[in-house]
């Protein structure tokens, strides 16, 4: 287990920031203890100091500062990260940016707009009533967008609308040393210089800290539909979704659950649902479009053995049935109290995600532990949720060796250890198998060109030298 390690701040640098953030500097021990965990499995380790930034010179003053006296600082959003990004594991600063929450500017007849990057995605959703526009990446979390953006987040929607990659036009970000970097624009395409905006996108706060970010919208569909349908067995349901993707049915959303993950959600969202294997469709566009799309899936689940389609066409019934997708973190967790979830993320090749499911439920027979499987399958990606006793031993390896197993198994099948959580501290060691040294290479100079002193979340993403 990682232990806090004390950076004991310098003097100096402790009255420059008292000296500009006045009670905006703290450090109380239940303020660093807050900014010290996440969701992840991964114990606490609290920063030395936290400051609570309002505008991009706060930020800019503060990484001057703290890079002049090489001491580490971690951007903190709302905390919702899942492999430890906001840790202090070497202590240092810990910029909180859920302050900078103002939507700047939204250009409605470009279908785009500019936000500070503590703005969440469920804030900017009810800013857009009224426009016809709508933000359609949706990790479940109401996540910051600054995080959003510095994990790639993607989501339930990301079959159809695609990731933060796709859907960042542009940035602010505060380089280490104070400097004020401008990314990307407004304009949907541009031949002009290296693509810093991807640069930064997936950086998990290593390269720069965003501040601002401009964002692709998208039209409100016409018509919505949503549908559960359930099946004897997972590989029929996996079996509907290749099919579905290899037609290029332009579905918005197609979610996989478990039988153990349906059981864990009648219990903890009071659902009725059919204790199944199960796919959650939605469907977005023309009424005739959506009718067409409908139809089209019920004839492929027909042919792999599901049940006839349950409509949650009003409203209120859709809010329901994804609110309780959104819950099945905490609904798995609620079948073993007083458990931690270690959540997996991987994703692989469409072709390859019966292989791989296949593969893992046969591994998470040998692991005896409840591990509910959940995912954005349209893309491959899936998440095993192993219950874990915190103080037991025992669980903790063999939970951590299926889940490297499981990380492994999708670099094997030419996917990838992480589809959307990012790297953070825990999937560090995937990385040179999945990507080879040659691009770790070009990662830790892009790194020590930034970033010189090592003081942007120290620790993540690149695996020890």
């Amino acid at each position: 287990m990682k232990k806090h390690i004390s950076c004991n701040l310098p003097q100096t640098l402790t009255d420059s920031l008292k000296a500009h953030f006045g009670n905006r500097f703290s450090v109380s021990e239940a303020i660093r203890l807050h900014h010290g965990k996440d969701e992840s499995s991964h114990p606490p380790m609290p920063p030395d100091a936290v400051i609570f930034a309002t505008s991009n010179e706060d930020v800019a003053f503060a990484l001057a500062c703290c890079n002049s006296h090489q001491i580490p600082v971690i951007a903190y959003g709302a905390g919702t990260s899942l492999e430890g990004h906001i840790l202090a594991p070497q202590g240092g600063v810990c910029i909180n940016l859920s302050a900078m929450n103002k939507v700047l500017q939204i250009h409605a007849e470009d279908m785009d707009v500019t936000v500070q990057c503590g703005v969440t995605r469920k804030q900017l959703n009810q800013c857009l009533n009224g426009t016809g526009l709508f933000f359609p990446i949706d990790p479940g979390a109401d996540a910051s967008l600054g995080g959003m953006a510095a994990t790639r987040a993607s989501g339930t929607n990301a079959v159809r609308y695609g990731t933060m990659r796709e859907n960042v036009l542009g940035m602010t970000v505060i380089l280490a040393d104070g400097r004020i970097l401008k990314t990307g624009g407004r304009a949907r395409k541009s031949s002009a210089g290296y693509d810093l905006t991807r640069l930064m996108v997936g950086s998990e706060g290593t390269l720069g800290i965003i501040a601002e970010l401009t964002l692709r919208l998208h039209p409100l569909p016409e018509s919505i539909a949503s549908a559960v349908a359930t099946f004897p067995s997972i590989a029929d349901a996996v079996n509907t979704v290749i099919q579905t993707i290899q037609l290029g049915v332009p579905v918005a959303r197609m979610e996989l659950l478990d039988a153990l993950t349906i059981s864990a959600l009648n219990q903890y969202s009071k659902t009725t649902l059919r204790e199944e294997p199960t796919l959650f469709f939605e469907f977005h566009g023309s009424p005739g479009g959506v009718q067409e799309q409908t139809t089209q899936i019920a004839e492929l689940a027909k042919i792999n053995r599901g049940n006839d389609f349950e409509w949650a066409n009003r409203p209120e019934d859709r809010s329901r049935l994804w609110q309780a997708r959104h819950d099945a973190l905490w609904a798995a967790i609620s079948l073993k109290p007083g458990s931690r979830g270690l959540s997996t993320d991987v994703c692989v090749p469409i072709s390859r995600l019966a292989d791989c499911i296949a593969e893992t439920m046969a591994d998470i027979a040998t692991v005896k532990l409840p591990s509910p499987i959940v995912g954005h399958v349209g893309d491959g990606n899936f998440h095993v949720v192993l219950l874990i006793d915190p103080n037991d031993t025992d669980e903790n390896h063999r939970a951590h060796a299926f889940a490297a197993r499981l990380a492994e198994r999708a670099i094997r099948m030419e996917g990838t250890c992480t589809g959307e959580h990012g790297v953070g501290l825990g999937k560090r060691e995937y990385l040179i198998p999945e990507h080879g040294i040659v691009a770790i290479d070009v990662m830790r100079t892009i790194k020590a060109t930034l970033d010189p002193h090592n003081i942007l979340n120290p620790g993540k993403i690149l695996p020890p030298t």
